[in-house]
């Protein structure tokens, strides 16, 4: 096990390259694939890739808000105070892997978004507190919570077959998320994962190298550090535009109306927390919570010098999505494993296969366009079960989430790290959570 880990960790360093240069290898593969497997010609590929290029910008702001909300809160006092006392309960290395990766799994389950900040910051705070503790594997220990998002309140395709009006309504219909989500198979995926990831983790604490230091104490870990600035504010209101920017009752006006919608969302919506929400709670929370709009200005001055790689980086990804589903080669990728499948394997190719496309279009709702209408029918006409196989979906798109940085951005900008800096790590939480999600697909 530490050759192993060693041997991929020197791996990623050695040849993983930043995350940007990673999208633009990707862009060339697929380019390059589309020609080859579906005849697409040069001039298709570039029209795919360009007409795709700005088909996430709402998506990639979202995510930036993420990153620029999740520190707006997280920097007031109030919240700092929680994170610390939380992370009080880490006195040792190993305890520090162990609570690192619980909360951020269980922050996932509820909404990924959540548990992305919420996995970033309690590692910084913990980093702080536990000086000795591998850096480079408490923030992959945060990231590796990410895998279990799909089988959770947030996952996008259990929710979106569960409505009456989604795209495949008329070949099966709605599918309540008793059989996805509160089903035998995914509940053992999910407290299989959540009890062991932790165990995994701190296993991978002691397969490191000593004489390779990566503690806590020699990383910086952004200017998140150095959000100390709430009582630094000018306190001479000579002008009346000194005394607004100053005043605690333009947050409290503000930040009640907010809080107002928030109640209303959930009075009309039920347990509805999307990524929209999460964000508008983060930023309106941090609004109260930086008692002035002064503070809360320069709070988000810090905040937007971490979301640069967002910005740039998704929509590439978006015309690789393009170049992807209109040459047909995410289509070609998923009909394979249909013809190798019967009606108890569909399940899990569909996660093979999910975790192949995933790489190419990594998003839920974007891969389940791609895939719905490929694997529901070819699991009615073998008798496969249409929810399970679903589910094969969603899990293959969570899995290889764990070595495709297009998720791990946002807490990377958080946390201060490059991707090659947890990469190694994530590869041994990928290989090691085949075994329950395949398990739990073929036998439950």
């Amino acid at each position: 096990m530490k050759i192993l880990t060693s041997f991929f960790d020197r791996m990623v360093q050695r040849y993983l390259p930043d995350a940007f240069l990673f999208a633009i290898i990707l862009t060339i593969i697929v380019f390059l694939l589309g020609m080859g497997i579906t005849g697409s010609s040069p001039v298709d590929m570039v029209s795919y890739w360009g007409t795709g290029f700005w088909d996430l910008l709402a998506f990639a702001m979202q995510m930036s808000l993420i990153v620029v909300t999740g520190y707006i809160l997280a920097s007031t006092p109030f919240v700092r105070k929680i994170l610390e006392k939380i992370s009080t309960l880490a006195k040792t290395p190993g305890q520090a892997i162990l609570l690192v990766t619980f909360v951020a799994s269980l922050a996932c389950l509820i909404n990924y978004g959540f548990g992305l900040v919420v996995g970033a910051l309690l590692a910084i705070h913990v980093a702080k507190r536990v000086t000795s503790v591998d850096y480079r594997l408490l923030v992959a220990s945060a990231y590796s919570g990410f895998l279990l998002w799909h089988g959770g309140f947030s996952g996008s395709i259990p929710l979106l077959i569960a409505t009456d009006d989604h795209f495949l309504t008329d070949a099966i219909g709605s599918i309540p998320v008793t059989e996805t989500l509160f089903s035998s198979y995914n509940l053992f995926i999910v407290v299989f994962l959540l009890v062991t990831l932790p165990l995994l983790n701190w296993y991978l604490m002691k397969t490191r190298d000593p004489l390779n230091n990566t503690d806590a104490s020699s990383w910086s870990t952004n200017e998140y550090d150095d959000a100390e600035g709430e009582e630094a504010v000018n306190t001479e209101n000579s002008t009346p535009a000194e005394r607004l920017e100053n005043s605690p009752i333009v947050s409290l006006v503000i930040g009640v109306m907010g809080i107002g919608f928030i109640i209303y969302h959930f009075a009309q919506n039920g347990f509805d927390l999307n990524i929209n929400i999460v964000n508008f709670m983060m930023l309106f929370l941090g609004v109260i919570f930086h008692r002035t709009p002064r503070r809360f200005l320069n709070s988000i001055s810090n905040a937007v010098k971490n979301v640069g790689g967002i910005i740039i980086q998704f929509p590439f990804y978006a015309g690789i999505m393009g170049m992807m589903v209109e040459s047909g080669l995410s289509q070609e990728m998923s009909m394979w494993f249909v013809s190798i499948s019967n009606d108890v394997t569909l399940p899990l190719f569909s996660f093979i296969s999910a975790g192949i496309v995933n790489f190419f279009v990594p998003s839920g709702g974007g891969q389940w366009a791609v895939q719905g209408p490929i694997m529901v029918p070819a699991a009615l006409e073998i008798g496969a079960d249409t929810a399970k196989t679903a589910m094969g979906v969603a899990w293959g798109d969570a899995w290889t989430n764990m070595i495709q940085p297009f998720w791990a951005l946002p807490l990377l900008a958080i946390a201060g790290l490059k991707v090659r800096d947890i990469m190694g790590f994530c590869v041994m939480i990928l290989l090691y959570s085949f075994f329950p999600i395949a398990i739990g697909l073929l036998f439950f």
